[in-house]
This record gives structure tokens, C-alpha cells and sequence, in this order.
């Protein structure tokens, strides 16, 4: 016999007559999709799921409790006939034939005139997949594309209706694994990326050759590429009709400079998307074992940027309210000043004693840490040769968990 070939159409079912028999597992899982397709659902069965049931008291079909009838798919554009009884299954069935009425049938594939593929979305493209009497296969692959688009690694551009502006994303704290999904597609699609230094350098090496990479250079303490200079980048890509990807390490808005580019780009009338990040400040302590709290131990944690020093006029940071904390203290950008950091928080109350771990470039196959406390940090990072980037973690929580009492 020959194989029965299925030909794949997509029905548009907005405000038309959908019947569905049977309030089962089946109709469980197909339901929403029907919802979602703003059908007018007519459902028939005397029982239901609670699930279900939960669906039809929030009125997102009508319920009509009883069973199966001659004549109930009339005016129907499309059924699903779930029920448990086969003798009504049949009868169903032979009704839409007469209706030419397309029908899936749960109990009999081959008895049905039309199949439901596994499907799946992303980001407005609806991936459908028939591969005949192997559900778990359709699934399979179904999951494998949708995943494949949300992570960028399956290249599907937009074409028609991509719309040019900036894309301000967050590439979280350098892992290339750990930038989030709608990030990384951005990234997929993108016509020019303007890259920081600590952001997730290898996903660059992906993107297909005609993508224009511009380095940013924003490297700490050296050669850098003043921020007026990017602002304008982005403004003049965005304006040719490109798709532009700022692609930042961490979040955007975490001593990113994000909302100055925000501003830029505002005055300059150029369309601008948000995607925030991971921020280094809570998964790199992660990556390294050390939760930002812990019941019983540090119920807050406070963020702060250590590239100014105490000392320095130009700080905005309370060093003696923060010294008084009890909860965790996390310094980004604070390697070279952590000496006179931890001499301030010494002097303003905190312990000399208190444990301090320092992460250097987490999350990624260099990282490394280096223990100490407040009195012996600046000498130990100092031995150790720490650079940046790093994260430093000050508190007790540094010593909570396996392998972290020290």
C-alpha cells in the first residue's frame, strides 16, 4: 500500500466554527493552540478535565455538556474528535466526510482527513512537523528548530518586515552560553554589532562574514572608544536602514552606560530595544559556588563600582553606610583599588576579618579564584596577579557552601 503523504497548510481559523469532541488529555493539549488561533470553539462532552473545565469557566469556548450527536459539526470549518467512545468517534468521522469537513481523529490516524503536526513558535514563525506514525520524532525535530531559532543557531533572518534600529542587549558575564535567548537571535540577524571587551567575544566568530563587527575598545584604564564616538556608530548604522546589535557584557544597565546610549539614540529619533543581561555581579559569584545570600547568613546584597577610590572627590559611594551592612558587598571594576576599598570599609567599622573572594573572569575556561579578607586582599590580589575583569564578593557568605569553608 502506499504511503499516505500528508499535504501541510495552515489553516487561518480566526472566528470560525471549531468542534471539538471529547474533553480529555487530547483535547487538553490541543485546546490552547485553538484559543490562541481566536476560533470559535464549540466543545461537546459530557466530562472534562479540570484543566479544561478551568478553560470554559474562564469563557474561552463554549461548553456544551453532553455527548456527541448527528448534525453537531455542522457550519464547522475544522474538528477534533477525542472522545472515548469509538462508536461516536465513527460517527463523527463520517459526518465530516459527508461535510467535507476536515477532521483529526486521536484513535485512528488513518481513519482522519487531516493530521495535527507537532508544532512550536518563535518569535512570530509557527514550525509545523508531520513525519507520519512516529509523534516522538516530529516533537524531536520540532524542538530541535524552534531551539535553534530562539538561540541564533540556526540563521533565519528577517527579510520583510525587520525594521531597522539598535538592538541594546546584554551579553551577561561571558560565557557565550549564558547571553539570553532573544539576545543571541538578535545577534543572529544582526548587520552591525558594536562589541565591548567583556562582552561574549565568541559568538562574533559566528556570524556570517558579511556582518560588520566594530570593537568598541572599551578596555579599563586603556584604549577606549569614547562613548560620543559609539553613541554616533549607532546612530549612523541605524540610519542607513541597518540592523544594529550593541552587544554589552553583563546587563546594559549595571554600570553598563546603557540609558546614556538610550538617550542618544532617543534625540536622534532611532528606535531602540532593551534586552537586558545576566549581570556579572550575581552569576559570576555563582559560577564560582558563592551565593549573593543565604538564609540565616546575608538576606541582602549591595552592588557597587569600585573604579573610583574612597578617597577620590568624585566618588558617590557611602563607603561608611556600606562598612555598617550586614549582608554581602559585591565591588565590580575594583581590582586596582581594592587597597584603599578594604582599608575604608576596615575603618568605617567592618571586620578586618571578613572573608573576600575575587573572581576573575568568570564563567569562563580562565576563571580563577583567589581568597582572602579585608586585611590581606590588596596584598593577595597584588601576589596573585588578579587583573581585571574581576568581581569581588566581601561577606560571609564568601565561606557558605561545599568547598567554600576556608
Amino acid at each position: 500500500m502506499a504511503e499516505n503523504i500528508a499535504y501541510p497548510v495552515g489553516l487561518r481559523l480566526s472566528g470560525r466554527r471549531v468542534v471539538v469532541l471529547g474533553a480529555g488529555q487530547v483535547a487538553q493539549r490541543r485546546l490552547p493552540g485553538l484559543v490562541a488561533a481566536r476560533a470559535d470553539i464549540v466543545l461537546v462532552s459530557p466530562s472534562a478535565t479540570p484543566s479544561v473545565e478551568a478553560m470554559a469557566d474562564a469563557g474561552e469556548f463554549r461548553w456544551e455538556r453532553r455527548a456527541y450527536r448527528e448534525g453537531d459539526l455542522e457550519g464547522a470549518w475544522y474538528a477534533l474528535i477525542a472522545t472515548d467512545d469509538p462508536a461516536a468517534n465513527e460517527a463523527a468521522s463520517a459526518e465530516g466526510e459527508a461535510r467535507r469537513i476536515w477532521c483529526v481523529r486521536s484513535d485512528d490516524a488513518e481513519a482522519a482527513t487531516a493530521w495535527t503536526p507537532a508544532t512550536g513558535r518563535s518569535e512570530g514563525v509557527t514550525v509545523a512537523v508531520l513525519t507520519g506514525r512516529d509523534p516522538r520524532r516530529s516533537a524531536a525535530v520540532r524542538d530541535a528548530v524552534v531551539e535553534g531559532l530562539q538561540d541564533g543557531t540556526l540563521v533565519a533572518a528577517r527579510h520583510r518586515t525587520r525594521t531597522p534600529g539598535v538592538s541594546l542587549v546584554g551579553g551577561g558575564p561571558g560565557d557565550p552560553d549564558l547571553i539570553t535567548v532573544r539576545g543571541r537571535r538578535l545577534l543572529a540577524e544582526a548587520d552591525v554589532v558594536i562589541a565591548d571587551r567583556l562582552g561574549p567575544r565568541d559568538l562574533l566568530d559566528e556570524l556570517p562574514s558579511d556582518v560588520e563587527v566594530i570593537d568598541a575598545a572599551k578596555i579599563p584604564y586603556g584604549r577606549a572608544m569614547a562613548q560620543d564616538a559609539i553613541n554616533q556608530a549607532l546612530i549612523e548604522h541605524a540610519k542607513a536602514g541597518k540592523a544594529v546589535v550593541r552587544l554589552k557584557g553583563g546587563d546594559p544597565f549595571v554600570f553598563g552606560r546603557g540609558m546614556e546610549e538610550i538617550e542618544a539614540l532617543a534625540r536622534a529619533g532611532v528606535p531602540c530595544t532593551v534586552v537586558p543581561g545576566i549581570s556579572s555581579s550575581i552569576s559570576v559569584p555563582g559560577a564560582a559556588g558563592i551565593p549573593v545570600t543565604h538564609r540565616g547568613v546575608a538576606h541582602e546584597f549591595t552592588v557597587v563600582s569600585g573604579h573610583v577610590a574612597p578617597e577620590d572627590p568624585r566618588s558617590l559611594v557611602d563607603w561608611s553606610a556600606l562598612a555598617k551592612l550586614r549582608g554581602t558587598l559585591v565591588l565590580l571594576m575594583a581590582v586596582e583599588r581594592i587597597g584603599p576599598i578594604a582599608a575604608a570599609l576596615v575603618a568605617y567599622g567592618r571586620s578586618a576579618d571578613t572573608p573576600v573572594a575575587v573572581i576573575q573572569e568568570g564563567t569562563m575556561a580562565t576563571q580563577r579564584r583567589v581568597d582572602a579578607t579585608l586585611a590581606t586582599v590588596a596584598q593577595t590580589v597584588l601576589a596573585e596577579g588578579v587583573r581585571p575583569p574581576a568581581v569581588i564578593v566581601i561577606g560571609e557568605v564568601v565561606t557558605v557552601g561545599p568547598g567554600n569553608q576556608r
